[in-house]
Formats: C-alpha cells, sequence, structure tokens
C-alpha cells in the first residue's frame, strides 16, 4: 500500500498519547496533516477524559491537520476517521460486511468493540484551528477485566476476523483509506460521507438508547443529519442528540467507556 501523498509520518516506540503529542505539535505550529503512530502509550485516553487501554501489539496514531473550518465542521471528521476505519478493516482481512459503525466514534466487528477515535482542538494562540483525530484499534489484544469500567460494552479484535497486520502496516492502510474520504469530503462536503456512514450504521431502523447527564432517551434510530447529530423518533416525536452515548438492546445502559 502506497502512502498517500502530502501526508507526513513519524513513529515512536512509546508516548504518553498520541493525541497529546498531535497538541504539542500544534501548539508548537506544525500544521500537518502528519500522522503520529506510537507501538505504546503511557496514558492514553478516551471520550470525556475516560482512559483508554493499550495492550502490547494494538494500534494507536493520531493525525494532526488544519482543516481551516469552524470547530463544528471539524467534528465532521469522525465520521471521515470512522469509513477510514472500515475500509482498512475490509482491505486488512476482508469481510467488510462484518464491520459497522457505532455513533458516534466507535467500530464494530460482529457487534463488539474494536476501535474508537477522538478528536481533539488545540494549535497556537490567535492561530487557525487545529485538529487532531485519534485513532486506537484492538488488532490483536482486547484490554482485561480489570482495565474496562463497569458495564463496558463487549470488545473484540481484528485478529478474531483473519490475520491482524503489525501496526505499522495497518496504519499505511489507514491513512490510504483516510486520504480518499477526506479528498471526497472537501471536494463534495459532507452529503456523501454521511450516505457512505449510514449504509454502514449499525442497528439503524432499531431501537436503541441514548444516555446523557440526568436523560434518558429511547427511539428507533432513523438517521444522522447534516451537522452529524442522531436523530431518534420517539413516542413524543423526533429527537435530535448532537451528543450521547448509544446502547443496543441487552447492552447494560451505565456503561461508561467509549
Amino acid at each position: 500500500m502506497s502512502w498517500p501523498d502530502g501526508y507526513g509520518r513519524s513513529i515512536h516506540d512509546r508516548l504518553d498519547s498520541t493525541n497529546a503529542e498531535g497538541l504539542r505539535r500544534a501548539a508548537a505550529g506544525e500544521a500537518g496533516p502528519a500522522w503520529i503512530l506510537a507501538r505504546a502509550q503511557t496514558a492514553a485516553r478516551g471520550r470525556r477524559g475516560r482512559a483508554w487501554s493499550m495492550p502490547e501489539g494494538n494500534f494507536a496514531a493520531s493525525l494532526l491537520m488544519l482543516p481551516g473550518v469552524s470547530p463544528a465542521e471539524a467534528a465532521l471528521r469522525s465520521f471521515v476517521a470512522a469509513l477510514a476505519l472500515h475500509d482498512a478493516f475490509a482491505a486488512a482481512v476482508g469481510q467488510a460486511e462484518r464491520f459497522s459503525l457505532k455513533w458516534p466514534n466507535d467500530v464494530l466487528l460482529d457487534g463488539g468493540k474494536l476501535a474508537g477515535i477522538l478528536l481533539e482542538t488545540g494549535g497556537r494562540p490567535q492561530g487557525p484551528l487545529a485538529l487532531v483525530i485519534g485513532f486506537g484499534v484492538n488488532l490483536v489484544a482486547t484490554p482485561g477485566a480489570a482495565e474496562l469500567e463497569p458495564g463496558a460494552v463487549a470488545t473484540t479484535t481484528l485478529a478474531a476476523a483473519g490475520p491482524a497486520p503489525e501496526p505499522v502496516a495497518f496504519l499505511a492502510l489507514l491513512a490510504a483509506a483516510y486520504a480518499r474520504w477526506e479528498t471526497l469530503f472537501r471536494t463534495e462536503g459532507f452529503a456523501p460521507v454521511r450516505d457512505a456512514w449510514l449504509a454502514r450504521a449499525a442497528r439503524l431502523g432499531e431501537t436503541v438508547t441514548a444516555r446523557l447527564p440526568g436523560r434518558v432517551v429511547e427511539g428507533r434510530f432513523e438517521t444522522i443529519d447534516a451537522s452529524g447529530a442522531l436523530i431518534l423518533a420517539t413516542e413524543t416525536g423526533r429527537v435530535r442528540l448532537p451528543a450521547a452515548d448509544v446502547h443496543f438492546p441487552g447492552e447494560p445502559t451505565d456503561a461508561s467507556r467509549d
């Protein structure tokens, strides 16, 4: 797999966090786009500051870029990132039908959590918005039970679907896939990305539960809108949720790990 033109790359044996490294580079004025991979992380994190476990042999990388857009538009890159992961998994092991996308930031294999995405913004004071997209993938190992939050959804590995590539090889697949989707997003906007994401969405048309601070909403997963918000059809009408933790039937709704 050839490396995409215009994208930098650095590979590290150990970092505190690839996202943290990306934010440091952004604060120092680096523009990217540049991929940062670490074979080990000492302070990895997930959404809302939650811990992210990285057993040996798994994948952690971040993409630093200056998208030149508002924070709301930058946030749409989570869907670009999810599609890139989906394509990279299919390229690695085939069986694309076994992978699905869970709103807002997970990729599933046979319903088990395989990967997560974390977007963070930063940059220099008074400078353009810098975006760092973090990717965490269970290539060969899942976190131990003691490392998961109570009620966390089941996890799985890419190795469950076939021989998993080592991290640097997987980065090449992911970078190529991301570049393709980023080009589509920049040239044609969010609409084709949204359509492609919905075609791969987990539990579309089914009843799901969305948990927010102090509020739980249950409804049929109808779509995502032009801003990427979740749209649920409930007994009292359509509900738009820009952010929430989504749980499928049979999953505990007190899950606190994304």
